[in-house]
C-alpha cells in the first residue's frame, strides 16, 4: 500500500466553495496548521528574513510563531504577508487554502497553460459539434 500525499489534491475531486453561512470562512486554525506544515524543514529565522526582504518591513520569527499557533486567534497574516510566506517557503499552501475556500484550485506554470489549453480544446470541440448540427438542420452536405 502506498502512502497518500496529503498535500496533493485528488485530481478528480471537484472543488466546492465554502458554504455562504455566518462563520463559514473562520479558518484561523487551518491557516496556522497550513503555515506550520509549510515550515517543516525550514529555519524560521531564514523564512522571516526572506519575508522581511520581500515585504520591505520587519517580519520576526516571533511573528511566524504567532501565525502558526492555534491559540493566537488575533494573529492572522495579511494578504501580502501570506504571499511572502508562500514565496519564502517555495510553496503555495496558503494560496491553495484561499483557493479552496472559493471552490478553486491553483495551477502554476506549465500546469496553468495545460489547463487553459484543455479548456480551449473543449470549446473548439463543442463549437465543431454545434456547427455539424447546424449544417445538418440546414441540409448542408457534410
Amino acid at each position: 500500500m502506498s502512502k497518500r500525499d496529503k498535500f496533493t489534491s485528488d485530481l478528480f475531486e471537484i472543488p466546492q466553495p465554502a458554504p455562504n453561512a455566518a462563520g463559514s470562512l473562520h479558518c484561523r486554525v487551518q491557516i496556522a496548521h497550513t503555515m506550520s506544515e509549510a515550515l517543516i524543514g525550514y529555519d524560521r529565522y531564514e523564512v522571516a528574513g526572506t519575508m522581511s526582504r520581500l515585504l520591505g518591513r520587519d517580519i520576526s520569527k516571533h511573528m511566524l510563531d504567532a501565525y502558526t499557533a492555534e491559540s493566537r486567534e488575533d494573529h492572522i497574516p495579511p494578504l501580502d504577508t501570506a504571499i511572502a510566506f508562500d514565496m519564502a517557503t517555495n510553496d503555495v499552501r496558503l494560496l491553495n487554502l484561499c483557493a479552496s475556500k472559493l471552490g478553486a484550485r491553483v495551477a502554476l506554470g506549465k500546469d496553468a497553460l495545460n489547463a487553459e489549453l484543455g479548456k480551449l480544446e473543449r470549446l473548439r470541440d463543442e463549437a465543431a459539434k454545434q456547427i455539424k448540427q447546424l449544417k445538418r438542420v440546414m441540409g448542408v452536405a457534410l
